[in-house]
């Protein structure tokens, strides 16, 4: 069958455009499948990135693309599925994280022709950072869909509040497996310039408020000389008040910052360095994070928020704190160390992992679309 996906490729980067890219290749195996890519993602004055697109340290999977929807030029809306109807799909595929992207993805969804169902892969229905738009934006998006696939619970009780008769499937978020094999810890280290053994904890990914990075600080203060924390990711934002969290802890010595984003190249580097993954988040869905540490096999303390509960400590993979708090997080990673759980967790992420695979994805997919009606609800 013929499968049209609407979203971001590369050359843009981040979780999103890899996710994607893995997707294509998946559903490519067995169908035809081609990408319809944005001119246009954010307005540059509306991305608080440094950039938007690969660079040349990147490691990014090209995708070959049609470049064609501009998220702010409505005009660029009706030419997009006026592509996609020309091609003549089966099914198209879309994914949703923001309300910013439902006027012109939704307007492409109503347009497409009446024998191509319409299918959603939510991150988030409710977002992180919520706009005053958001409910009636989604609305209108949710609306142009014949089903969702969602990776949490906790997105799929959204879902319904807003759309309480929509046709869903539950398929959580594959585990990344385009990084490469995983490295020594002791090469990690040489490769990111840190000397010395000690117990390694990583904070990986955009920072954003939502993410808790200073109840992570917070808690590194209360940890002894055997610990060691690495931040890695580029702020959305000014860094400035970690940098002062950073500054002011006893700790700071031991506190390695790189704060710019990171290329796929170097990813190895830094889940290979560290002994657990810390997600200290306010509020999340899921996260892509954790498909990266699953991959390399790394466990994960996070906090009992969104559907993180359920991918981890259901799981068995990681430790779930029962709030974002600073004194909760340091019992709980010394807790991991103290109890040495790295063993036991490792062996369940590598049961998982077989579990979570881009194949049962998309399998998934393809059993929500051979149950939808053909007329859109």
């Amino acid at each position: 069958m013929k499968i049209a996906i609407l979203s971001c490729f590369y050359p843009y980067r981040g979780g999103i455009a890899q996710f994607n890219a893995n997707l294509f290749n998946e559903l490519g195996k067995s169908h035809d499948v081609r990408a319809f890519n944005f001119t246009r993602q954010y307005p540059n004055f509306l991305f608080p990135g440094k950039t938007q697109y690969v660079t040349e340290n990147d490691n990014a999977i090209e995708v070959e693309s049609t470049a064609v929807l501009d998220s702010i030029n409505p005009i660029s809306y009706i030419r997009t599925a006026q592509e996609i109807k020309k091609w003549d799909p089966d099914l198209l595929i879309m994914r949703y994280w923001i309300s910013f992207f439902a006027p012109s993805q939704g307007v492409v969804a109503r347009m497409v022709s009446k024998k191509c169902r319409v299918i959603s892969i939510l991150d988030n229905v409710i977002p992180h950072e919520p706009r005053f738009f958001d409910s009636v934006f989604t609305k209108f998006y949710l609306k142009s869909n014949h089903g969702f696939i969602v990776m949490s619970e906790s997105v799929s009780k959204d879902l319904l509040k807003l759309s309480p008769d929509a046709k869903y499937l539950l398929s959580p978020h594959p585990v990344y497996n385009h990084f490469g094999a995983k490295i020594s810890k002791e090469k990690a280290l040489r490769n990111l310039k840190i000397d010395s053994d000690k117990h390694t904890i990583l904070f990986f990914g955009l920072i954003r408020d939502y993410k808790g990075l200073d109840i992570l600080i917070e808690a590194f203060n209360n940890l002894d000389s055997s610990y060691r924390l690495i931040i890695a990711g580029e702020s959305y934002g000014s860094f400035d008040k970690y940098a002062k969290l950073i500054e002011k802890n006893i700790n700071r010595q031991r506190i390695y910052v790189f704060n710019n984003y990171i290329p796929d190249s170097q990813v190895p580097d830094f889940f290979c360095a560290s002994d657990v993954v810390v997600l200290p988040y306010r509020s999340a869905t899921q996260s892509g994070i954790t498909a990266i540490a699953q991959h390399f096999e790394k466990p994960v303390i996070t906090t009992n928020v969104g559907g993180l509960k359920e991918s981890i400590e259901n799981s068995g993979i990681g430790i779930v704190v029962p709030e974002a708090n600073a004194n909760q997080l340091t019992i709980s990673i010394q807790d991991f160390f103290i109890n040495n759980r790295a063993t036991e967790y490792q062996i369940k992420i590598s049961e998982i992992n077989k579990i979570y695979s881009w194949s049962n994805f998309s399998q998934k997919i393809m059993e929500l679309y051979k149950s939808l009606d053909i007329c859109k609800q």
